[in-house]
């Protein structure tokens, strides 16, 4: 179905304000999936907050021009889908990890941080764990010494007669 020049032109400006918003497009070839494998990767996206898109390559290189994703253009051609994420990782592993379980989805490239990025380059991105699991491996990283020097207190209080055994007898009732 043809569009006309208002409904481009509304695509170009909502696709442009999500790249506005984005970090990282992934772009994929999905020749051959069916309509239950694109609804099954729509529904993935979306539960990590990733923008899902087919469109036109013309009107995705004008939604992309002026962006740091205007180095991924030379990369729109053929039947693709586009993945905006706000999250630097998010795009690139819903994609990449679709593709594993289906051949017919092929990740082409991307962009992230105003530098183009071929299928490697996503699969790399891909492959970093995401923020939460970063976040919680810093507060683990963080949280070592800490534990380990109260330990190091603990077990050198009790060397040296300060742990509960050394509590004083009871105390004497106060007199009313």
């Amino acid at each position: 179905m043809s569009l006309n020049r208002n409904e481009k032109a509304t695509v170009i400006s909502d696709v442009a304000a999500q790249a506005a918003r984005s970090q990282t497009l992934t772009l994929a070839e999905y020749r051959g999936l069916t309509v239950a494998h694109l609804d099954k990767l729509r529904r993935d996206a979306r539960e990590k907050g990733v923008y899902l898109h087919v469109l036109k390559n013309t009107l995705a290189r004008r939604a992309v021009a002026g962006t740091p994703f205007e180095v991924a253009a030379e990369a729109m051609s053929g039947p693709l889908i586009y993945g905006f994420s706000e999250d630097a990782v998010a795009s690139a592993k819903v994609l990449s990890d679709f593709a594993k379980t289906n051949d017919k989805l092929v990740v082409k490239g991307g962009a992230f941080g105003g530098k183009a990025l071929d299928a490697e380059g996503i699969k790399a991105l891909a492959s970093i764990p995401s923020r939460e699991v970063l976040l919680t491996q810093l507060a683990g990283l963080l949280q070592s010494p800490i534990a380990r020097f109260a330990r190091a207190v603990a077990a050198v209080s009790e060397k040296k007669g300060g742990g509960a055994e050394a509590a004083p007898a009871e105390a004497e009732p106060a007199a009313a």
